[in-house]
């Protein structure tokens, strides 16, 4: 689903309650550039070390400080584990660097040649992110809009202009203020206020004509330094002076206030979704105005169920997913959080305490040498491999089918979704052949140290399983039919396209549609019947490990992070 700046409050609600039923959420942002290949540095390295991890990040914060997120793209998948099925959920967001005038927060806007040439290539429209963009703040430059408004409203931390002795210009318009406004003063009919202009006799309501920043100024100061009794208010092209009403001023106050936060809001865009995944609050975000304009009993029952969802994202924390996650979780950071921090370290924990469970694809593809078929480890490459796997079974949500049939790579809600779709298949596929766990079914905690990956013990249930084929084995080795082929209803286990063959391939590939019921589902003492009734060994795995398995103690929190010493990097918390 493409969310633009015209339906990004109308699909707020949808996008917070897809990440609220979330199983897990997968990004993937395209960038106005990337840190760049300095060939004369590279050349160099040829006979040196490789760049260490804080090398790389060094440069990855370099580039996210100088290059902005045009297109930010998820993936909400909800695991419907009665139905052995995974629904999903993509979104795609142009990203709109610009922000809200009002709110005084300057940014520059950079992209690379070589990023431009890469996007053109893959038909990105260059004035989407401006036209169509859905707008953002970070939280730093939200503390700063804050601290500006604050500073505005308070005329104390407005600096005075000093002038000159031999500046008559400006003395002289002071003096015809402090005239216009004594004249005022003292007539009994004056009315409520008085227009300070250009000039005696110019019309208010003219826009051609008026005050300067700098006159304004200078009245804003005068009025505020000798006359402790009345109030200004900036006008289009003139300074309106009012006499004090705290009634009035503290309503004005309210009104103003209110008005700021409805902009802040607004401006905060995407990074409330980032905040529904994370650690963020969401209470500024006023369910009457995401839902104005619905009749009343419609409204009251969309405002019930927003705020239901709102106190399940307090009360959860997204599993984040990726591919070749380092760069990207730096632009993450640097475009919803703010200013990175100088260590590596420090911003691996920071992204860890936000986000516990952090996973990358890529590691996933790449952690054991058991893996030939996965040796080149692209988006691309991989999302082909998993096409080859009919299982854990995939669905589309019925209003998210625009990649059903299409393939859009390097737009970010495609990549996310094909992201989506590598973490269901191959955790399944990996999990399904043991490769996490030694001999003793404890979690393996190195990578990339074995060349031939122990696999774990089955469960009971399966060890069940493993008797049985192993009995119909051995008996069929003392058959008259022992030379024979075997019944197509009985076909030999294919061998893995991800691993070495073990005993363990006894129990089939990830299943088919054509045996869509996983052995979990079924009670231990269906086993053997189960076995009997198909006449072949049923498959074991129709979903992905759960998060609270052993399984992610190896593949979670860990980020591939290739041509440097390390290789990897863990994320931990302080």
């Amino acid at each position: 689903m493409e969310v633009t700046r015209y339906n990004f409050q109308r699909q707020l609600p949808s996008l917070l309650a897809a990440i609220a039923d979330a199983h897990f959420v997968a990004f993937d942002l395209e960038l106005s550039g990337i840190p760049s290949q300095d060939y004369n540095v590279k050349s160099k390295r040829v006979n040196e070390a490789k760049p260490s991890l804080q090398q790389r990040y060094d440069e990855g914060k370099k580039a996210a400080e100088m290059y902005q997120v045009l297109q930010f793209g998820i993936t909400c998948v909800r695991e419907d584990a009665e139905r052995g099925v995974y629904v999903l959920q993509p979104f795609n967001c142009p990203v709109n660097p610009v922000p809200e005038e009002n709110l005084k927060i300057e940014r520059v806007i950079s992209y690379s040649s070589n990023a431009v040439n890469f996007l053109l290539s893959h038909k990105f429209r260059m004035e989407a992110p401006f036209v169509d963009g859905v707008s953002y703040l970070s939280r730093e430059e939200e503390i700063t809009a804050r601290r500006i408004a604050l500073q505005k409203r308070e005329k104390h931390a407005i600096i005075d202009i000093q002038l000159r002795a031999d500046d008559e210009e400006s003395l002289k318009f002071l003096q015809r203020v402090r005239d216009e406004v004594d004249a005022w003063i003292k007539q009994k009919d004056s009315g409520d206020f008085v227009n300070i202009s250009s000039n005696e006799n110019l019309d208010p309501n003219r826009r051609d004509r008026g005050l300067t920043n700098y006159q304004k100024r200078l009245v804003h100061q005068v009025i505020g330094a000798e006359y402790p009794d009345l109030v200004t208010i900036s006008r289009p092209g003139f300074i309106q002076v009012k006499k004090f009403d705290k009634q009035r001023e503290v309503f004005a106050q309210e009104s103003r206030n209110k008005l700021f936060e409805e902009r802040l809001t607004r401006s905060i865009g995407l990074r409330w979704l980032v905040d529904a995944m994370g650690d963020g609050e969401l209470t500024a975000i006023e369910p009457e105005k995401v839902f104005q304009g619905m009749d009343e009993k419609p409204l009251e029952e969309a405002i019930f169920r927003f705020i239901e969802v709102r106190k399940r994202l307090k009360s959860q924390r997204s599993v984040l997913v990726g591919h070749n996650l380092f760069l990207d979780l730096i632009n993450f950071h640097a475009c919803f959080f703010g200013q990175l921090p100088h260590r590596v370290e420090d911003f691996l924990s920071a992204m860890h305490n936000i986000f516990p469970l952090i996973i990358d694809t890529k590691y996933l593809a790449t952690h054991s040498k058991a893996n030939p078929e996965l040796a080149r480890s692209s988006l691309e490459d991989l999302a082909s491999e998993i096409s080859k796997l009919e299982a854990p079974v995939i669905e589309l949500h019925p209003e998210h089918l625009e990649y059903e049939h299409v393939h859009l790579f390097h737009v970010a809600g495609f990549d996310s979704f094909l992201t989506a779709k590598i973490l269901i298949r191959l955790s399944a596929k990996l999990e399904n052949k043991g490769y996490y766990v030694d001999e003793n079914n404890k979690p393996i905690e190195k990578d990339e140290t074995f060349d031939h990956s122990p696999k774990r013990k089955p469960p009971k249930g399966e060890r069940e399983l493993l008797d049985v084929s192993n009995q119909s084995q051995s008996k069929s080795k003392g058959s008259k039919d022992k030379g024979k082929k075997q019944s197509s209803a009985s076909p030999p286990a294919a061998p893995s396209r991800f691993s070495h063959p073990t005993k363990f391939d006894l129990l089939g590939d990830i299943p088919s549609d054509e045996d869509p019921t996983p052995l979990s589902l079924l009670p231990h003492s269906s086993v053997d019947r189960a076995s009997e009734k198909k006449k072949h060994v049923p498959t074991t795995a129709t979903m992905m490990p759960p998060f609270s398995s052993d399984f992610w103690n190896v593949y979670g929190n860990k980020l591939r992070v290739n041509g440097t010493l390390e290789q990897f990097c863990s994320l931990s918390s302080d």
